[in-house]
């Protein structure tokens, strides 16, 4: 799957690098409701497309999972601000 790789100069290595090192950035920066999104530019960073359709929590189990996120939040970075923005605002 990565044999693309051991091809790779060790100049195109490096901007590999950084480009995945940037989409990786741009992920780990999310705030505020871009948390709870579908990130199918991080994924597209991989050099194979996926092969399958993501699947799909019905309203209740994927509300409850979205508490549970929101709550491990409060565990994993409680210093971090708190917003009241609405989503789409």
């Amino acid at each position: 799957m990565d044999d693309d790789i051991e091809t790779m100069s060790r100049e195109q290595l490096i901007e590999e690098v950084k480009r995945l090192r940037a989409g990786i950035r741009r992920h780990r920066d999310a705030s505020g409701h871009d948390l709870c999104w579908h990130h199918p530019d991080l994924w597209a960073l991989l050099p194979d497309a996926a092969t399958h359709t993501p699947a799909v929590p019905d309203w209740p189990q994927f509300l409850r999972g979205c508490v549970r996120y929101r709550e491990s939040l409060d565990r994993q970075c409680p210093q971090a601000p708190r917003i009241q923005q609405e989503f789409g605002e």
